[in-house]
């Protein structure tokens, strides 16, 4: 009879101490085997590619090419790979739109380590997973409009703590049509002004603090 043969995972994370913490777990798991890890996107299609794992951890903030891309990307040149988010980000911005990516399920790094593991098995058997809060959350706001580029680069400038006029010369654009913008900021994230603008496209994952 011929053995099973253990789950093989990919991990893409810019941080050396939490690929070496997920190796280290993976390695008291007799099912799983860790194949390869990547620091970045770009690193990650490259390894994808050499190595074909069963399952993917991709962080989504990353230096240079982000998750979301590198998702898109190694979906692209394999349309069945199985790849799990693993990011300290748990807005349902961000997982709405890994998941519109290709990602097949999303987690938290301070999930616990039973739950990480039981969820790369659901992963590699073909199945989905999104934490129940944030699955809330996707809902909730699944019919709502997104901010488009323009708009999330005016709110980013607004975090920073620009007013309207040096976020116009910023942008190279007339400070009324900054003024527009941020009139359909408030409207599509259902606040009335600039400070629950920003701390509610944070919460969402729509802005990274």
């Amino acid at each position: 009879m011929t053995a099973k043969q253990p789950i093989r995972i990919l991990i893409a994370d810019d941080h050396p101490m939490l690929r070496d913490g997920v190796a280290a777990l993976l390695d008291t798991q007799p099912d799983m085997l860790l194949v390869g890890e990547a620091s970045d996107g770009a690193d990650a299609i490259r390894r994808f590619a050499a190595l074909r794992p069963d399952v993917t951890l991709m962080d989504l903030q990353m230096p240079g090419m982000g998750g979301v891309a590198a998702i898109r990307a190694i979906r692209e040149q394999a349309p069945r790979a199985r790849i799990l988010v693993l990011t300290t980000y748990d807005g349902d911005a961000q997982a709405a739109e890994a998941l519109r990516a290709g990602a097949a399920g999303f987690l938290l790094k301070t999930t616990l380590r039973r739950e990480l593991l039981d969820t790369i098995r659901a992963i590699h058997a073909g199945r989905r997973y999104v934490p129940p809060e944030i699955a809330q959350e996707i809902a909730l706001h699944a019919s709502d409009d997104a901010l488009s580029q323009r708009e999330q680069s005016v709110l980013a400038l607004v975090a920073e703590g620009l007013a309207n006029k040096e976020i116009a010369w910023e942008l190279g654009l007339a400070e009324d049509t900054i003024k527009t913008h941020l009139k359909n900021v408030f409207a599509k994230l259902g606040v009335a002004d600039r400070t629950l603008a920003v701390t509610t496209a944070m919460r969402r994952g729509i802005l990274n603090g």
